[in-house]
């Protein structure tokens, strides 16, 4: 079956057969029949939300497409911060909702994962449809309902709305910037962690597990990595087989209507550096590239501690379901690749590959192993690990991801 097929059977089993789909249209130059489908579609009065280098990119020739088409176009260039960066914060957030009129029938997200989770949640509120143009290929949540958000310096996801369609250019995901498109494959390189802690909530805390979703989260994972030089290459071929990846996890997600198989413990470390980062008003790291990162960390901890627990320590409320599963999770958690061959993927492909080429210290690293796990209610190997750990010992995991 193909992912169409598969996702249709996902949504009878979830009973979410109400849900409807976004239309998906991955082409070269498909950005100039976005003017003709909202024409058929009856949308005369849209907003562009862009930054400055996605107006760069593409929304300057959207807009003017739009326009020549009869559409009444509106551009809202969200604010940066003194970093040249824009935040999904309350100002920004309030910035669209201010900014964006009320004959509005479309707001057009024009940008990649941060420009979207702004878009989804204003759109939502206002009760307005969004449309998404990504202009990198560089993050999964382009077609999920869950928008990440920094409200009062804290890292929360809202459940809002999925797009109504997606038109991903791939003559404008090749020409993006090569740290986008690697920052893309580091979020796919988070499903190793992810769909293991998945797993790990359903054996030890027995949360809502499906295995056709995390069957298709994992082909997606497995087409990127056959086709890690066509990607690094920034062929068309490979950029295509990297958004289609990143587009249908977002679609696994909006069928379930949460995160679980592309957001475990590796997410809860990449959503902790970056709050500590914004509170020292620090310049962000692009959301892949930090998930690329920790997902060799979650790795190298998860290995380390598979050969040092002691089951005669386990937590009370997990310690029957453990012992339980406690052989399959040793299994899964040997089958997950090396730290080192991740290390040496995400090198091919221009990202970073340790904490130090993201300027992240030891001390923030050890602070958010010891830490992240509280981001969200959620169990994880990594909560599973600080719960065993004694608190009056300093915790000594992960030293072989800070070298």
């Amino acid at each position: 079956m193909n992912f169409n097929e598969e996702i249709q059977l996902l949504m009878k089993e979830w009973e979410m057969e109400n849900i409807v789909l976004p239309e998906i249209f991955v082409e070269k130059n498909i950005m100039e029949q976005i003017p003709a489908y909202l024409t058929k579609n009856d949308f005369k009065n849209v907003v562009l939300a862009v930054d400055d280098n996605t107006w760069q990119a593409t929304g300057d020739r959207l807009a003017t497409l739009l326009t020549d088409g009869g559409i009444e176009v509106k551009v809202v260039r969200l604010h940066e911060t003194e970093h040249q960066q824009v935040i999904a914060d309350e100002k920004t957030l309030v910035q669209l909702l201010i900014e964006t009129e009320q004959n509005t029938d479309l707001i057009i997200a024009v940008g990649s994962g941060t420009i979207h989770d702004i878009v989804r949640f204003a759109g939502f509120k206002m009760n307005i449809p969004f449309l998404s143009v990504p202009t990198a290929a560089s993050v999964d949540g382009f077609t999920s309902k869950g928008a990440p958000l920094i409200l009062k310096g804290v890292k929360q996801t809202i459940q809002t709305a999925s797009p109504i369609a997606v038109f991903a250019d791939l003559k404008v995901l090749t020409e993006a910037p090569p740290e986008l498109t690697a920052a893309g494959f580091g979020d796919i390189l988070g499903k190793y962690t992810s769909l293991l802690d998945w797993k790990i909530s359903d054996w030890v805390a027995e949360e809502p597990y499906n295995e056709r979703a995390a069957s298709l989260t994992k082909q997606s994972l497995e087409q990127c990595m056959e086709n890690v030089d066509k990607i690094a290459r920034h062929d068309e071929a490979g950029v295509e087989v990297l958004i289609r990846a990143l587009i249908e996890s977002g679609i696994v997600m909006l069928v379930l209507d949460f995160s679980r198989p592309a957001s475990g413990g590796e997410h809860h470390l990449s959503h902790y550096w970056e709050m500590d980062m914004l509170d020292k008003n620090l310049k962000q790291h692009l959301h892949g590239a930090k998930v690329g990162v920790t997902t060799t960390i979650i790795i190298d901890v998860y290995k380390q501690f598979a050969n040092q627990w002691q089951l005669n320590e386990l937590d009370p409320k997990y310690k029957q379901n453990i012992e339980k599963h406690w052989s399959k999770i040793v299994e899964e958690i040997n089958n997950l690749p090396s730290p080192e061959i991740l290390q040496e993927t995400l090198r091919k492909l221009g990202g970073p590959d340790t904490p130090q080429a993201l300027r992240i210290t030891k001390e923030l690293v050890q602070e958010s192993l010891n830490n992240a796990q509280h981001l969200r209610d959620r169990c994880t190997g990594l909560l599973l690990i600080n719960l065993h750990k004694k608190d009056d010992i300093p915790y000594p995991i992960g030293e072989l991801s800070l070298k």
